[in-house]
């Protein structure tokens, strides 16, 4: 069974199965999702994707719910309706747990060493170094390269309408969730730097960091004032 080490408790938890981390990760890339969305997703039956949430929720990789935790609720068909599933912090922390402990201990270190203001100053440049991967920074980039860019970097981000004025920005993943948690600025910094790139305001709703299920922020349309029907990410 596929697994990662969770260093610190120095235990090594496994997927249960490889098809079944194929399942978790597409909840990683694709958020909330139904049965039959990860079933088309995969490639795979309804019943073999049943089969392998069932497992994954027993291992406490993955929750069920009555509907999406954030946004639209799917579409139903006819029938009973279907649960959405998605990764518990247990089950995100699957793909990324070594990389957080590092980036914790390192800024525990920075911290106690040179004081808050040199946490500020790495949270800040770390920020400019991911803006700068978002291509179309030169005339305003827009909020699809910004998503384009997080999810290369690991955050699995997408643009959703929100109305006609506004855009909500969704990371399904953090790679360094358990720095931000203690570190809020990483998330401050980063927040900043999206929204100057952009040249849009934004606005942080929810965080991983905090225990949400996602993190979304707010994007101002380009154009609040004269823009009339559906809003281009």
């Amino acid at each position: 069974m596929a697994g990662w080490r969770d260093l610190r408790n120095n235990v090594v938890v496994k997927f249960p199965g490889e098809a079944a981390e194929r399942v978790a990760r597409t909840l990683l890339q694709a958020g909330p999702s139904t049965t039959a969305e990860l079933a088309e997703s995969l490639g795979m039956s309804p019943a073999g994707v049943r089969r392998h949430l069932g497992s994954l929720i027993e291992e406490g990789l993955v929750v069920a719910h009555e509907r999406a935790p954030y946004g639209p609720s799917p579409k139903r068909g006819r029938g009973r309706p279907g649960s959405v599933y998605s990764l518990t912090p247990t089950g995100r922390a699957a793909f990324d747990q070594a990389y957080d402990d590092l980036a914790l201990a390192a800024l525990r270190f920075l911290s106690r060493e040179c004081g808050p203001d040199a946490v500020a100053a790495f949270a800040h440049e770390r920020a400019r170094e991911l803006a700068a991967t978002v291509s179309g920074v030169e005339d305003g980039a827009s909020p699809g390269a910004v998503a384009e860019a997080l999810t290369r970097a690991g955050y699995a981000a997408e643009v959703q309408p929100l109305g006609l004025v506004s855009l909500q920005l969704c990371q399904h993943n953090c790679p360094v969730v358990d720095a931000a948690r203690e570190f809020p600025i990483l998330c401050d910094a980063e927040t900043e730097e999206l929204g100057r790139v952009m040249g849009r305001h934004v606005t942080r709703l929810a965080t991983l960091a905090h225990g949400d299920e996602v993190c979304t922020a707010v994007i101002a349309n380009a154009d609040t004032n004269t823009t009339r029907g559906k809003v281009s990410a």
